[in-house]
């Protein structure tokens, strides 16, 4: 009898998702007695009923590693431990349904799960195999707010989308005379505007992990432009920035938004302009970097399933593959350290932080 594995994604999408679920199951095919079968739309899948499950073969996974986004979807708002159910008389209550997991686990004959996701999925992860689920992680995300592992595939890619818009708003900002605002994801971490800013030549980067003094914004923007009004300069903000005394304050609507209007009210005299770059980050074909990056992450998690080594996560350490506990991954935010060589390379070529 064959072994059978779920694969799960959970989150919000990235590149490389694709590229990972081949891996699972290329390495899975060089054996002959397992079995790889994806749940449809995360946890969805194995808790549906009827379950919507679909046999991942060689052949469904042929070519998908240059396809962005997921064959199997995903969702970022159906945890298991907080799961939305409809009740008798139509309406949604969120329910534990874990065990009805474990059960649905158990009784199709499943050894174990690879769950592919974020800083927040892997605590789903966690719980899970406190709970007896032989389960392994793979790192998933753009916002790379995972600790331990070097990179989370899909980072590189968005970074990369994040760059050509920076790219493209500093020949705009140049030839107009204004100060273009341009907002990335992220999350609570600031590693793809720092990589973005610097790759991209911005003159202002605007992280979560540094409070933004509009003051020393505005010395900085005016540093760009002469009597006349002439110049130019571009500011790459992450999506969790906040300003300066105001961290526990909940920003309404884009945070792009807020540094304009603050611009604009204090009379900085120049063309202001934003864009908020969104869910381009997430989607499209990955890079070479996050397909082998996801390639090696799907091969190193089947053989800690292989090993039996459930209860951790497959990683990419100091140029390395190996595994650690899911517990000390999600212990720590992966923020950016002010003491990270990016923020002294940064500095070192002007870059402002608002600080």
């Amino acid at each position: 009898m064959k072994q059978r594995i779920l694969v799960v994604n959970s989150g919000g999408d990235c590149p490389g998702m694709n590229a990972v679920i081949r891996a699972i199951v290329k390495r899975a095919s060089q054996e002959t007695k397992w079995e790889i079968i994806g749940s449809v739309n995360g946890f969805d899948g194995i808790l549906s009923e009827p379950l919507e499950l679909v046999p991942l073969t060689e052949k469904r996974v042929e070519g998908i590693h240059i396809q962005g986004g997921t064959i199997l979807t995903t969702n970022n708002k159906r945890n298991p431990f907080n799961y939305p159910v409809k009740q008798k008389d139509g309406t949604i209550k969120n329910e534990d349904v874990t065990d009805k997991l474990i059960y649905n686990l158990k009784v199709f004959n499943f050894d174990a799960v690879i769950h592919i996701g974020g800083n927040e999925s892997h605590k789903i992860s966690h719980k899970l195999s406190q709970k007896g689920v032989n389960i392994i992680g793979i790192p998933k995300t753009i916002n790379n707010d995972l600790s331990i592992t070097d990179f989370s595939f899909g980072f590189q890619t968005a970074a990369h989308v994040a760059t050509e818009a920076v790219d493209k708003l500093v020949t705009t900002a140049n030839s107009h005379n204004r100060v273009l605002i341009l907002e990335v994801m992220g999350r609570d971490a600031g590693w793809i505007a720092l990589h973005a800013a610097i790759a991209g030549g911005a003159e202002v980067c605007l992280i979560p992990e540094i409070p933004i003094d509009m003051e020393k914004v505005l010395q900085k923007l005016k540093s760009r432009y002469t009597a006349d009004g002439r110049g130019f300069a571009n500011i790459v903000v992450a999506e969790g920035a906040y300003f300066k005394g105001e961290k526990n304050e909940k920003i309404s609507g884009s945070i792009a938004r807020k540094i304009a209007e603050k611009l604009k009210e204090s009379n900085f005299q120049a063309d202001i302009r934003e864009t908020i770059l969104g869910h381009l980050q997430r989607g499209g074909s990955p890079i070479a970097f996050d397909r082998i990056l996801a390639t090696e992450l799907g091969v190193k998690a089947f053989e800690l399933v292989k090993e039996k080594k459930f209860g951790t996560m497959a990683v990419h350490q100091n140029f390395e593959l190996t595994h650690k506990d899911l517990k000390e991954v999600i212990d720590q935010y992966n923020k950016v350290e002010l003491s990270h060589n990016l923020i002294h390379t940064a500095k070192g070529i002007g870059i402002s932080f608002g600080d």
